[in-house]
C-alpha cells in the first residue's frame, strides 16, 4: 500500500523544467568538467614526461617512463578517486549533501595546482610529488560522483531525472575535449616558439628545455573551471529529500523548496514522522540485502566492468593509435610535435565518438529507459571490440587506419551511449535516501577498481608478444589484439548483469527505493519474498 507523499517532494516530482534545473546542472556539471579534465590530460603528456626526464641521448629511441612510474602516474589519482568516492559518499550522507559540496571542489582547485608545480631535484622526485598531488586531486573528484548525482536526483522532477544527471555526466565529454584542445593549442604555440628538430636529428635538442612548462601548464589549467563554479556550490540550498527524509527537517525542506520553486509548500511534520518511521535499516542489515542486495550488485559490477574496458582505451589512446601507425613513430619527432600529433588524435576521437554519445543518452534516456541504452551499448561495445580484434592484422595495414580509427570512435560512442552514462544515473535513483550517497559512492567506487585494472592492466597486457618489440623496461604482454579481446568479454559480462538493474523511467526516487511503501518492497515496486527475488525488467 502506497504511502502519501510528502508535499515538498510531490511538487519537486512534478514541477516543470525551470532555470534552478539549468543551474544545477552547469553548477554540478562544471565539476565533471573539471573531473573528467583532470583525470585524462595526464595522458596526453605522459609521452613527454618521459622525454623530458628520462631520455638517454645514446639511445635510437627516445625516453618513456619505466613501467612503475607510468603506471603510478597512470593509475594514482584513480586509486584516490575510489578513496573518495567511498569517503564522501558516506559522508554526504552523514552531514548532507551541500556540506560537503564545496570540500571536494576546494581540494580539485589545490591540487591542480600543486600538481604542476611539482618539483625535485631527480626524475623521481619530481614524479613523486607529482603522483602524491594527484592521488589529492583524485580524492577530491571522487567526492563529485555521489554528490553531483545524489544533488541532481533528488532536484529532478520524475519526467526528466534521466536526461538532468546524464547532462551532468554528459561534462565529461566536454572536460575530455576541452583537455585536447588545451593541449592542442599550448604544444601548437610552443612549437612555433620554441621550434626543434626530430630526436634522429638531434636527441638532446628534439626536447627544448621550455616543454617542461608545457605539461605543468595543461595539469594546473584544470583549476580554471573548478574555481568558476566553487561560489555558487556554496550558495546551493540542501537538497529537500535529505533535509526531510534523513535530517527529518520538514520545515526547512518546505522552507528552501518554496524559495527554489517560488511557490508555497506546507511543511508536513506530523506526515513525515508517519513516511520516516521503521524507515532506519542500515547498510549492512538483512532489510536492505532484502530490498537492495542485488541492486547494489548489479550497480557496483556493470560500472565496474564497463570502466575497465573505458578507462584502458581512454588513458592509452596514444599507445593504440602508435600501434596502427596512425602517430609516426616517436624518434621520427620532436618531443613537441609528439603531444602535438598525440593530443590531435584524442581530440578528433572525443569529437566524434566520446561527445556525441553523452548527449544521445541525455536525449532518449527518459524516452528508452535507462535499461535499454544500457544493454544496447554493452551490446555494441562487444561486437565494435571484436570487430576490431579480430581482423586486427588488417586494421594495422598501411591505408586502413582511418577504418581503425572509425570502429574505435564507435566503442566510445555506445560507451557513452550506454553504460558508461547509465552507470552513473542508476544508482542515484533506486536506493533510499538516508542510503544514496554512501550506495553510489560505493558503485562509483567498484567501477573505479575496473579503471585501475584497466589502466594498470592494460599498461602490461597490450605490450607485443614479440620480446623484440617490447617497450623498454616492459617484459611481452599478449598484445593489443588479444587485449581488445579481453575487453570484450568484459563489455560481454556487463551486459548479462544489466538484468539485476531495474528501470527507473518515470518513477518517483520514493517508488524506487521502496520509502513510499507501507509494505516491504524490492525497491522496483515488487513485495519482497526472499533475499534473492529481484523484480527484472
Amino acid at each position: 500500500m502506497a504511502r502519501q507523499q510528502l508535499q515538498v517532494l510531490a511538487t519537486l516530482d512534478a514541477a516543470k523544467t525551470q532555470w534552478y534545473h539549468f543551474t544545477a546542472i552547469v553548477v554540478a556539471g562544471m565539476g565533471f568538467f573539471t573531473d573528467a579534465y583532470d583525470l585524462f590530460c595526464i595522458s596526453l603528456v605522459t609521452k613527454l614526461l618521459g622525454r623530458i626526464y628520462y631520455t638517454d641521448p645514446a639511445r635510437p629511441d627516445p625516453g618513456t617512463l619505466p613501467p612503475n612510474v607510468a603506471a603510478a602516474v597512470n593509475g594514482v589519482a584513480l586509486c584516490g578517486t575510489l578513496a573518495g568516492q567511498l569517503f564522501f559518499g558516506w559522508l554526504g550522507d552523514r552531514l548532507g549533501r551541500k556540506s560537503v559540496y564545496g570540500m571536494t571542489l576546494l581540494l580539485m582547485v589545490i591540487c591542480s595546482l600543486a600538481s604542476g608545480l611539482s618539483f625535485g631535484s631527480t626524475p623521481a622526485g619530481v614524479m613523486a610529488t607529482l603522483c602524491f598531488f594527484r592521488f589529492w586531486l583524485g580524492f577530491g573528484i571522487g567526492g563529485d560522483y555521489p554528490l553531483s548525482a545524489t544533488i541532481m536526483s533528488e532536484y529532478a522532477n520524475k519526467k526528466t531525472r534521466g536526461a538532468f544527471i546524464a547532462a551532468v555526466f554528459a561534462m565529461q565529454g566536454f572536460g575530455i575535449l576541452a583537455g585536447g584542445i588545451v593541449t592542442l593549442a599550448i604544444s601548437t604555440a610552443f612549437r612555433k616558439a620554441f621550434p626543434a628538430p626530430a630526436y634522429v636529428v638531434d636527441a638532446t635538442g628534439s626536447t627544448v628545455p621550455q616543454a617542461d612548462y608545457v605539461w605543468r601548464i595543461i595539469v594546473m589549467l584544470g583549476a580554471v573551471p573548478a574555481i568558476l563554479t566553487y561560489y555558487w556550490r556554496t550558495k546551493m540550498p540542501e537538497t529537500a529529500r535529505y533535509t526531510a527524509l534523513v535530517a527529518k527537517n520538514a520545515k526547512q525542506a518546505a522552507s528552501d523548496m518554496s524559495k527554489v520553486l517560488q511557490v508555497e509548500i506546507e511543511a508536513e511534520s506530523e506526515k513525515l514522522d508517519e513516511i520516516t518511521r521503521n524507515r532506519d535499516y542500515g547498510l549492512f542489515s538483512s532489510q536492505f540485502a532484502r530490498r537492495h542486495g542485488l541492486h547494489l550488485l548489479g550497480t557496483a559490477a556493470t560500472w565496474f566492468l564497463v570502466d575497465v574496458a573505458y578507462y584502458s582505451q581512454n588513458l592509452f589512446q596514444k599507445d593504440i593509435f602508435t600501434s596502427i601507425h596512425w602517430i609516426p613513430k616517436a624518434r621520427t619527432m620532436s618531443a613537441l610535435e609528439e603531444v602535438f600529433r598525440i593530443s590531435r588524435a584524442q581530440t578528433l576521437i572525443a569529437l566524434c565518438g566520446t561527445v556525441p554519445g553523452y548527449w544521445f543518452t541525455v536525449f532518449l534516456i527518459d524516452v528508452l529507459g535507462r535499461f535499454a541504452i544500457q544493454l544496447l551499448g554493452f551490446a555494441m561495445m562487444t561486437v565494435f571490440m571484436l570487430g576490431l580484434a579480430f581482423p586486427y592484422h588488417h586494421w594495422t595495414t598501411a591505408g586502413n587506419h582511418i577504418g581503425f580509427a572509425v570502429m574505435y570512435g564507435f566503442t566510445f560512442f555506445f560507451a557513452n551511449f550506454g553504460p558508461n552514462a547509465t552507470t552513473f544515473i542508476v544508482p542515484a535513483e533506486i536506493f533510499p535516501a538516508r542510503l544514496r550517497s554512501t550506495c553510489h559512492g560505493i558503485s562509483a567506487a567498484a567501477g573505479k577498481a575496473g579503471a585501475i585494472i584497466g589502466a594498470f592492466g592494460f599498461l602490461y597486457a597490450a605490450q607485443p608478444q614479440d620480446r623484440a618489440h617490447v617497450n623498454t623496461g616492459y617484459k611481452p604482454g599478449i598484445g593489443v589484439r588479444n587485449t581488445l579481446f579481453v575487453l570484450a568479454a568484459c563489455n560481454l559480462l556487463g551486459f548479462f548483469f544489466t538484468f539485476l538493474v531495474p528501470e527507473s523511467k518515470g518513477k518517483s526516487l520514493e517508488e524506487m527505493s521502496g520509502e513510499a511503501n507501507d509494505e516491504e518492497t524490492s525497491g522496483d515496486g515488487a513485495k519482497v519474498v526472499q533475499p534473492s527475488g529481484v523484480q527484472m525488467v
